[in-house]
């Protein structure tokens, strides 16, 4: 991987569930919808993101590539709205102040 660039996968949750428990299936229209994926790999410019991670993006804010028969999708890493991580603190933003 090269500069700011992040090699995720993309989860493979087509369905999901409402609050209540409601299943919603994938070709239901909503808005604008944001979706997470798991890093695989990182650029050497990338500094809030490892590999392991999950990232939640706009699915169509990327581009996808096939890579030994697998389906990944390429994001700059300021695409990136959120990041959950175990190395993430409980009760702590992962903000620089």
């Amino acid at each position: 991987m090269l500069h700011d660039r992040v090699l995720a996968e993309l989860d493979a949750d087509a369905e999901r569930r409402s609050a209540a428990g409601i299943v919603i299936p994938a070709t239901a229209s909503v808005g604008r919808r944001l979706v997470w994926s798991a890093v695989v790999a990182t650029g050497s410019n990338v500094r809030q993101v490892q590999p392991g991670d999950r990232v939640l993006h706009d699915p169509e804010d990327l581009a996808e590539v096939e890579i030994q028969g697998a389906a990944y999708v390429l994001l700059r890493e300021r695409d990136i709205h959120a990041v959950a991580a175990p190395r993430v603190e409980d009760g702590g933003t992962g903000l620089y102040l």
